[in-house]
């Protein structure tokens, strides 16, 4: 591919003339000029594929630039440069289209770096078609593998009764959606579902959250506190975690199994309370049994219907159909049009997915965010991947790469920076660390 002709808008003398002079030793042509009214000119003479443009030039900007450019030709790899950026400035050239948005001083090799790049995005991509599934079932059970279709059969059978259900299964699989599938199908839909996380709520305060306690009853009861049972008469909870129950407080979950009662603390006398009881463990009872950790009779009361629920990775016929709904759901979330290419799947479907469902849609809420061009290629999972893998702090999987992603994910979620922290998988204490050293905070 011949060098592309670029445009350079840059006020400071001795700036403009390395880049110009730098990109003309790589072979570039170049036009430089010093003023937003220069280059404005010199885009409705030519349409340029690549500009470079400092942000803060004279009475007007390079976001400016960045209209008068994409306007001229849709497609421009917009490169802008700043000493001083904010958050809304990012967030205003990300939004308009910018290709790449670059610190100053900056090394000059991570120009170049960011040129090629943008040269390379008009390149077409070689026998990488972009893949559709239509009919996409509207529920996020998603699956048509043996596995799946073992489990519909036994939820279609167990959801009409009252039966107890034992979910079984790595973390991430889908259980709460499989016991929100129950109760959907059972006589108590139009009840409550409350899901409780049993291994989140400290064990001194599991038994007033399930049971429920009078004012006074325990330090800090300033007044009576409905528990999760009663406050699901006639639905359905779901006890996830089930687990990480201590020993001590099973015996009070049995007798509740056993006689659908409960007495709040401090409450004189028992209540009957109708719910049904859907749990949920990522752990081997039955070996916890054995290890004397799990009261076996309640285990027996649990396991009444067992749904054992297969890890991603023993379902990837499902991966595409999975990856199809997420993108999807995420492309109308945030009005976007991503497209997931033939390369792209190939590299989902090869991966072990370790975190399951639940990994594969934060990848995909990711890869709808930000994926270059709106296309969700091999190279864009494979990165999305190694993104997520576990890394020392400041190893070199991060630096660009991670910059330009958080760039994208605040613009996609409107400066949202908690939700953008969900997306990008980090915590929101590390987000501000990275927006700091990037100058932007």
């Amino acid at each position: 591919m011949q060098p592309q002709r670029l445009l350079v808008v840059e006020d400071d003398d001795a700036v403009r003339m390395t880049i110009e002079l730098g990109l003309q030793a790589e072979g570039y042509t170049v036009d430089a000029v010093s003023s937003t009214r220069e280059a404005i000119a010199r885009l409705n003479d030519t349409p340029y594929p690549i500009v470079i443009s400092d942000i803060y030039l004279d009475e007007r900007t390079g976001l400016d630039v960045l209209e008068a450019a994409r306007g001229r030709r849709a497609d421009c790899a917009v490169i802008l440069m700043t000493a001083r950026g904010t958050m809304e400035t990012v967030m205003a050239a990300t939004r308009g289209g910018a290709f790449d948005y670059i610190a100053k001083p900056f090394d000059w090799d991570k120009m170049l770096e960011t040129v090629k790049r943008a040269e390379a995005s008009f390149e077409a991509p070689e026998e990488d078609e972009d893949t559709e599934i239509e009919d996409l079932p509207e529920s996020e059970m998603i699956g048509s593998s043996s596995g799946m279709v073992g489990i519909y059969k036994i939820v279609s059978r167990v959801a009409p009764t009252d039966a107890t259900v034992l979910l079984e299964g790595e973390t991430g699989t889908g259980k709460e959606l499989i016991a929100r599938m129950i109760h959907r199908n059972s006589k108590r839909a139009e009840q409550p579902f409350a899901p409780v996380d049993c291994g989140a709520v400290a064990p001194a305060l599991l038994e007033s959250e399930l049971f429920g306690a009078l004012k006074g009853s325990y330090t800090g009861a300033d007044r009576d506190r409905l528990g999760v049972f009663e406050a699901a008469h006639r639905g359905t909870v779901f006890l996830d975690e089930i687990g990480d129950v201590e020993l001590n407080f099973q015996l009070k979950l049995l007798r509740f199994l056993q006689e659908r009662e409960i007495r709040p603390l401090g409450a004189p006398r028992a209540k009957v309370v109708d719910v049904r009881v859907v749990a949920a463990t990522n752990k081997n009872v039955q070996r916890m049994v054995d290890e004397g950790k799990f009261r076996e009779d309640l285990w027996f009361r649990l396991n009444v219907v067992r749904i054992v629920v297969p890890p991603l990775r023993e379902r990837r016929g499902d991966v595409a159909l999975l990856a199809h709904h997420f993108l999807r759901k995420y492309n109308e979330r945030y009005g976007l049009n991503a497209r997931l290419t033939e390369s792209g799947l190939r590299a989902m479907e090869e991966y072990a997915w370790p975190g399951n469902v639940r990994q594969l849609q934060h990848m995909m809420e990711r890869l709808t965010v930000l994926a270059p061009q709106g296309r969700i290629d091999e190279e864009a999972v494979r990165d999305a991947i190694e993104m997520m893998e576990p890394r020392e702090e400041g190893g070199d999987t991060l630096a660009d790469k991670e910059n330009e992603q958080i760039r994208r994910v605040l613009a996609a979620t409107g400066g949202n920076k908690s939700r953008a922290a969900k997306i990008l998988g980090i915590e929101r204490k590390t987000l501000y660390r990275k927006l700091k050293q990037m100058g932007l905070l």
